[in-house]
């Protein structure tokens, strides 16, 4: 199998657990979170809709500064629905499939880079770095369903049965 055969079928199954939990999400609780260090719920379920954007980038660019020194010009856009945050979920993943089909494994081979103000803090193979982007992407729809669940909502069948949804999927 390719790299970007496995990739992609990676990529599509978790796209298919993430709209399970998106599809949880409440109106009104953007700004909730679950304690003071924590990150809010509208920040965190944003993520969890728009991570596979960043496999595009990681396909399509050679580097991301993540603090560039003239601070950037990357605008997250405030989705307070779940039906919005499908639909970001949606071209999310509709962009990294299209990057995905324009790319070779030889591509997915060359290394990428991330740097925070121009300095280089992680290298590694672009599949590298894709496989640890789903794997992030995993470790933030965990931390929603955490946050569904101390609001009182439906916490999705993921890997398996929840409490709210005894199906295996």
């Amino acid at each position: 199998m390719k790299l970007t055969e496995f990739l992609l079928a990676e990529l599509d199954r978790e796209m298919e657990r993430s709209r399970r939990a998106l599809e949880q999400v409440p109106e009104g609780k953007y700004d909730w979170k679950p304690h003071e260090k924590s990150m809010i719920f509208g920040y965190l379920a944003n993520m969890v809709a728009t991570i596979p954007l960043w496999v595009a980038l990681e396909i399509n660019q050679g580097e991301l500064d993540i603090a560039p020194a003239d601070g950037g010009k990357m605008e997250r856009k405030r989705m307070d629905t779940s039906d919005e945050l499908l639909k970001a979920l949606d071209k999310a993943a509709a962009d990294a499939r299209s990057a995905f089909e324009k790319t070779t494994d030889e591509h997915l081979m060359a290394n990428w880079r991330l740097l925070a103000r121009g300095q280089v803090v992680m290298e590694s193979p672009r599949h590298v770095i894709i496989q640890d982007t789903i794997n992030h992407w995993s470790h933030h729809r965990g931390q929603m369903t955490v946050y569904l669940r101390l609001m009182g909502a439906k916490v999705p069948s993921i890997y398996g049965p929840s409490a709210d949804d005894n199906q295996f999927r």
